[in-house]
């Protein structure tokens, strides 16, 4: 049955229309190109559905998503594309059209009474057609300025990254549709529809197989190609490193752990006590442009990161043939943030154990040691009070949102090559200390 075929929903009191728009198109069996979508729920599950298919066996209509697309109310789809064939350039200007619609979706006076949530578009079986990213935009109160000003928000779009926006409605049987608007001529069209269908969720995140292309960049190739037209005077810092840097005869230890789990006093500690040379990353050079960046899309913000792990292995590099050398966070930190933010959904839906996305690049420097230090969240929460700082918005998201913070910790768990050594920093500073030179001692003299 037609996602949503409920027999007491009203049908609706009139049909879509009024000045300034026109329908263009028939309601299809099928799209031509069949999509799917992945909706992120209030509790973090994801309900998917797609157009136009023919129904999945064994899929059942998902009354939470029939709540959120049907009546009484309006709900919206759009999802911003990448210009095919467009390479880098193409999926930095997508990622920035899809940071502004956020801001305004958010903010725009036309939708505070709104609810908005993560809607991920996908096509399986066309290793062309990447991941579009988007939003669910519920109207309760069906208002018709919604429309009108989410069309006039995509007509400010630049065209080969606009928005596509879709409106659901139901038929006389009470089924679920979606019809596709269009913008041709400065008219406003619809322009198709398509029946939506409950179906199976699929085995793996439809966002998994993009991450190496989109924030957990495989080399540093891969970093730089986003920067290209982005920064050039961080480029040019990244260029005078040369490539494939190797370590020297010393051990490399990287501290990592989430804020306030005591990286500053462990790091600042064991670089004393073992004569060694303390780094960080992002490095110093790069302190002048991180407010810049942590504002950009993700993309841009997580490629940033990325080559700040090459500057750092190029100062690795040369410190390590002269004595030890303490990092305070590396490449895992990069990725587990990466992965946590971009895909949708809760603990479940991180890619699995052993997946390409937790192996460290081939072409970074590598560590002997890395050390991960933990706590409970509560004392997380009580140490970051005490210290009286403004939280960066990674740490505020940590706190609000749990999670989030179990994302994260989860994919440090799943770093592999090297893996990540556990060690429980809620004891005593001098017993953490203690456990943590052991440990160094142990694994690289």
């Amino acid at each position: 049955m037609p996602l949503g075929t409920r027999p007491h929903w009203p049908r609706l009191p009139r049909r879509l229309g009024g000045p300034g728009w026109r329908r263009s198109g028939t309601c299809a069996p099928a799209m031509a190109s069949p999509r799917r979508f992945a909706l992120e729920l209030a509790d973090y599950s994801l309900a998917h559905f797609a157009l136009g298919e023919a129904e999945a066996a064994g899929a059942r209509p998902d009354p939470r998503l029939c709540a959120l697309l049907g009546p009484p109310g309006r709900s919206f789809a759009l999802c911003v594309a990448a210009a095919a064939g467009g390479g880098c350039g193409a999926r930095v200007q997508a990622a920035r059209v899809h940071q502004q619609l956020q801001l305004q979706l958010r903010q725009g006076r036309p939708f505070q009474q709104c609810q908005l949530l993560r809607l991920l578009g996908y096509s399986p079986g066309d290793p062309a057609a990447r991941p579009q990213h988007g939003f669910l935009l519920r109207d309760p109160g069906a208002n018709p300025d919604t429309r009108s000003s989410l069309l006039d928000v995509l007509g400010a779009c630049p065209e080969p990254a606009r928005p596509q926006l879709g409106e659901f409605e139901t038929d006389e049987s009470g089924a679920l549709r979606l019809w596709l608007w269009a913008l041709r001529g400065g008219e406003r069209q619809q322009v198709r529809c398509a029946r939506v269908v409950p179906i199976l969720e699929p085995p793996l995140h439809p966002v998994v197989p993009d991450l190496p292309g989109s924030v957990v960049f495989p080399d540093r190739d891969a970093a730089r190609a986003v920067l290209e037209e982005e920064a050039q005077a961080v480029l040019n810092l990244v260029d005078q490193c040369p490539k494939q840097v190797q370590k020297g005869k010393f051990p490399v230890i990287v501290i990592e752990g989430l804020d306030a789990t005591g990286k500053t006093t462990v790091t600042r500690s064991i670089s004393k006590e073992l004569g060694a040379v303390l780094l960080q990353s992002p490095p110093s050079c790069m302190g002048q442009w991180r407010k810049i960046f942590d504002e950009e899309p993700s993309i841009i913000r997580r490629a940033f990161y990325s080559l700040g792990n090459y500057i750092v292995a190029s100062e690795i590099a040369e410190e390590s043939t002269r004595s030890p050398v303490i990092v305070d966070r590396y490449w895992h930190s990069t990725a587990t943030y990466a992965i946590a933010t971009e895909l949708s959904g809760g603990l479940q839906h991180l890619p699995p154990a052993h997946n390409s996305v937790y192996q460290w690049p081939q072409d970074l420097l590598r560590p002997d040691l890395v050390v991960l230090l933990t706590v409970s969240p509560e004392e997380r929460m009580q140490r970051l009070q005490g210290r009286g700082l403004e939280m960066t918005r990674e740490e505020s998201e940590l706190e609000a949102n749990s999670i989030f913070r179990q994302k994260v910790e989860t994919s440090y768990l799943r770093m592999e090559n090297p893996a990540c050594h556990v060690v429980d920093a809620s004891p005593s500073r001098e017993e953490v200390l203690q456990t943590v030179t052991h440990l160094i001692r142990t694994t690289c003299y």
